[in-house]
């Protein structure tokens, strides 16, 4: 581990190592250096551990997945691994169209890469020591209409000796883990529009049954005002023509008139109510208390 920071210093200050050593002197000792390096922490896990990729279902519609994952590519990070301590992630990462580092992909599947050249001893890569590139490839599957399949691998392959450097998982799941919360955030997003389309619908209706009422007290009005009748006579008399009663086992007055609106209260069987919209499957009434909402037609009777 020593030696691995000692290159990474190396690497960062190479002018003033060419000062003392020349620039390919200072090449040769870096190599020697390398390859008689200790083995590391990671190198102590099992060889099963190292390439197995990462495969999953997820929960999004194909044509979500592909959305995200192409934003993901282009964020220009790769998760999960680190060149130096301090960093968070690796940095100046790329999106492309492929990767000479995997062998073309025959199956089935959208397939996307991100890359990041000239990365140095990246972190959770089996036995990396040297300067390199890092790729990374996503295959996004459809499974029906609603869920979809994600794979992802993660490899390093050295520049100078091409050696190819196995991922112990930990690219692969951050990868996954970014893609996976842009998926709930735009699901997230999608309940919030339909949450607010619902009550945009709601406040219409509503505005809607009071511009009815408004209406029929005017019309009611100017028609007792010919008659000779008082308003509230008239009144009476519309209100007794459109009067409904609700059958059993009773009824739920909603705010809108479709089947998700909210429940403003419950009707019992026999209350009644007034009609003052109609439509061809729900009337707009007035409650005896006053109250306004949405009945479906089915649910009224006309009375005894």
């Amino acid at each position: 581990m020593v030696l691995i920071r000692l290159k990474k210093l190396l690497h960062a200050n190479r002018t003033a190592c060419s000062k003392f050593l020349g620039a390919r002197l200072a090449r040769v000792f870096l190599l020697i250096l390398l390859s008689s390096a200790p083995l590391t922490a990671s190198s102590h896990k099992h060889k099963r551990d190292y390439g197995l990729g990462f495969s999953t279902e997820v929960a999004a519609p194909e044509s979500v997945l592909l959305q995200v994952v192409q934003e993901v590519t282009k964020n220009g990070v790769i998760e999960g691994s680190k060149e130096y301590n301090k960093d968070k992630e690796i940095e100046k990462a790329d999106s492309a169209d492929s990767s000479p580092l995997f062998a073309k992909w025959n199956q089935p599947g959208k397939v996307f890469y991100k890359v990041r050249e000239k990365v140095l001893a990246p972190v959770n890569f089996e036995d990396s020591n040297d300067e390199g590139t890092l790729a990374v490839r996503y295959v996004v599957q459809s499974k029906d209409s609603s869920r979809s399949i994600l794979k992802i691998d993660a490899v390093f392959v050295e520049d100078f000796r091409h050696t190819v450097h196995l991922s112990d998982g930990s690219v692969e799941s951050a990868e996954f883990k970014a893609i996976q919360d842009r998926v709930d955030a735009i699901d997230e997003e999608k309940k919030q529009a339909a949450e607010a389309e619902k009550h945009r619908e709601e406040e219409l209706a509503r505005q809607m049954l009071e511009r009815k009422q408004s209406e029929e007290q005017a019309q009611a009005l100017a028609t007792a005002q010919a008659s000779g009748q008082t308003v509230e006579e008239h009144l009476a008399n519309l209100r007794h023509q459109v009067e409904r009663v609700i059958k059993a086992p009773g009824a739920q007055l909603r705010s809108a008139p479709f089947h998700t609106a909210s429940t403003l209260k419950s009707l019992n069987p026999g209350a009644e109510v007034v009609i003052l919209i109609v439509t061809p499957y729900w009337y707009g009434v007035e409650t005896e208390d006053g109250q306004h909402g949405w009945i479906l037609r089915e649910q009224l009777e006309s009375l005894p």
